[in-house]
């Protein structure tokens, strides 16, 4: 699924240019002054101009200024990112399941198993070659305590994931892993496994990631930490 991945200042210059598509200047060019455009988007005379200015450094817009005011019209570039918003919106208006679940739980020291299972060679390989990442030995463990978490996790679970195969080895069998892909705190990625046999029960949240979780975020037992886990589409 597409993803809105801007930043504050790309959200202005998206809406500035959907209100220049409302005005017409996608299909042709059009008369517009900037305390007329700052009145539709609802801002300085000042801001609409800069960002008109930033739009034509972008190549998002092609313009030309007159005595009586800008000449603009939309450039290929920034039909493009229009046409792109607008798929990206069908897809979550659209789509199946939403396009994220944001979990909250408390930090707690494992049991110490996630080492074991994560660096069992056909593990590890399904993880690298499915998730993109090699993880490091062990997980990071969250309990969730309050009731929509429990029952968000629990949705979560029924909404479609990467598949990692069981095997049988050392006499004993490794069973299905669901994974997902998920952005820890807002700053490393990463993915939430649910395994077919844990030791955990359904309150527990365990993650992995490329690196030491725990150092990166400086993160301690106690510590809340948010999981925005991505759903396939």
């Amino acid at each position: 699924m597409g993803s809105l991945n801007t930043d504050s200042r790309e959200w202005k210059h998206l809406f500035t240019l959907y209100k220049l598509a409302e005005m017409g200047a996608r299909n042709r060019t059009i008369k517009v002054s900037t305390g007329y455009l700052a009145g539709k988007l609802g801002v300085s005379q000042q801001t609409a101009s800069r960002n008109l200015i930033e739009l034509e450094q972008k190549k998002w817009i092609k313009r030309t200024i007159t005595p009586e005011g800008c000449l603009v019209r939309i450039a290929d570039s920034g039909a493009a990112k229009l046409k792109k918003l607008h798929s990206n919106l069908r897809l979550i208006m659209e789509a199946a399941y939403p396009p994220s679940v944001t979990l909250e739980g408390i930090l707690f020291t494992g049991l110490g198993e996630g080492a074991y299972y994560v660096t069992r060679d056909k593990y590890r390989k399904q993880f690298i070659e499915k998730l993109g990442f090699d993880p490091y030995p062990g997980t990071l463990n969250l309990k969730l305590t309050s009731e929509y978490d429990a029952e968000a996790r629990s949705e979560l679970e029924t909404y479609p994931g990467i598949e990692v195969e069981g095997f049988d080895s050392e006499s004993r069998t490794f069973g299905n892993v669901k994974c997902y892909p998920a952005v820890i705190d807002n700053k490393m990625k990463g993915a939430v496994l649910f395994a077919l046999r844990s030791h955990y029960d359904s309150s527990v949240l365990e993650i992995i990631a490329p690196t030491h979780l725990r150092s990166k975020l400086k993160l301690t037992d106690g510590h809340k930490v948010k999981v925005e886990v991505l759903v396939l589409p």
